[in-house]
């Protein structure tokens, strides 16, 4: 019998590209919801190739995402849960995977998600975006206030675990509209809670309407202030800022996302999805077919979505490591970039980001300071400067 408990961990991620809907401020790997009898059975098939891949590993999450998973129905979520089952050791006496799916208010059916539930499901992550109808109108959003707030209640009775997505900085967003979010999230008892500012992604609909001088989100010191509410209010209520945008209860963080900061090896199959898988001390990233089409062609044709597959460079590797590490609160250790990349930190960058207050180092382990996290992409560029 194999020993579960000395199995490399792994975490595996299914995307469900179809939308109802694309946003307007969306750049996902996303398209309109169409005939979809082609994908589910091309997902299955290239688990299985994955499997081949990483040999056997003990699951610690399942997420999927997309897209809108929650299209998909109970029983098509639970073949996919059986069957990373059946590859992969998952069931464990230490503990049982955490089993996530994405889901919009505005789809919501409580005999699905009851579904979803029976098939084994743990947590459901719920696309809030806000409860004010104006605010969701101007986001692109198909559903209103009220049904947010029902989809909220629904999960909430149905989900060991849920988690809220809110989106601040919107043109014409006050902090009375933010706290108001805030309060209703933490009213309902919502045990997680991932905030985004909204940004202006290249090829969405909101950059261009953007070009035609018609602003869509915030200047940068209003999108900072709105972020030191959301911290502020959340840490006040009990929540542990573990991550630069989400924030939990006390045994309520993601740990599917966590396999991510934390540089542990991950599945991705479905269009675009992206996978880190290391063997023999060599860290492969890949990325599958983008469009369901070709993702499905390429299944049946060579046995796997895979449309590309790097391996990643020690620096590469390292600088991953660091990038994805400092967001969380528990940093990184020193002494795992140098043994990755074979070469230590830029000390006069990390020096003068210490003492600027944007960094701190506790004997091998480097966090980055709230301060910090406000400026995150500037910390690692200037750290990773040789």
């Amino acid at each position: 019998m194999t020993d579960s408990a000395a199995l490399d961990p792994l975490a595996v991620y299914i995307h469900w590209p179809y939308c109802a809907r694309i946003c307007p401020y969306c750049d996902f790997n996303v398209y309109k919801r169409k005939d979809d009898t082609a994908l589910l059975p091309a997902i299955l098939a290239d688990l299985a190739h994955w499997r081949e891949l990483t040999g056997p590993r003990r699951v610690t999450s399942i997420h999927f995402g997309g897209g809108t998973p929650s299209l998909m129905s109970p029983d098509q979520v639970a073949t996919v849960i059986d069957t990373i089952k059946t590859l992969w050791i998952a069931d464990t006496p230490e503990i049982a995977p955490e089993i996530a799916l994405e889901a919009n208010p505005h789809e919501m059916n409580a005999d699905d998600w009851r579904g979803y539930r029976a098939a084994g499901l743990t947590r459901m992550s719920l696309g809030i975006q806000s409860f004010h109808d104006p605010a969701l109108t101007f986001l692109g959003r198909d559903h209103n206030g009220a049904t947010a707030q029902a989809a909220l209640d629904l999960a909430l009775e149905i989900f060991p675990s849920v988690s809220a997505d809110l989106i601040f900085g919107w043109a014409g967003q006050t902090q009375a509209m933010l706290t108001d979010d805030l309060q209703r999230i933490l009213n309902a008892g919502t045990q997680h809670i991932s905030t985004y500012q909204l940004t202006i992604e290249d090829g969405t609909a909101f950059a261009k309407a953007e070009t035609r001088g018609q602003t869509r989100a915030v200047d940068a010191d209003h999108s900072a202030d709105l972020y030191d509410l959301v911290r502020d209010t959340l840490i006040n209520a009990g929540f542990e800022h573990y991550e630069v945008s989400n924030f939990a209860k006390p045994n309520h963080r993601s740990r599917h996302n966590l396999a991510y900061w934390q540089g542990l090896d991950y599945v991705g199959v479905g269009p675009g999805a992206h996978g880190r898988v290391t063997k023999d001390n060599q860290r492969a990233a890949t990325i599958a077919h983008l469009t369901p089409t070709a993702y499905a062609r390429a299944v049946t044709n060579i046995g796997n979505g895979i449309e590309s597959r790097e391996a990643l460079t020690p620096s590469g590797w390292a600088s991953e490591y660091l990038l994805m590490g400092l967001r969380i609160d528990a940093g990184i250790s020193l002494a795992r970039y140098t043994d990755l990349s074979g070469t230590i930190l830029n000390t006069d960058e990390l020096t003068a980001l210490m003492k600027d207050g944007f960094l701190h180092l506790s004997g091998d382990i480097l966090r980055a300071t709230p301060d910090g996290r406000l400026v995150l992409n500037a910390v690692t560029e200037r750290l990773l400067l040789t």
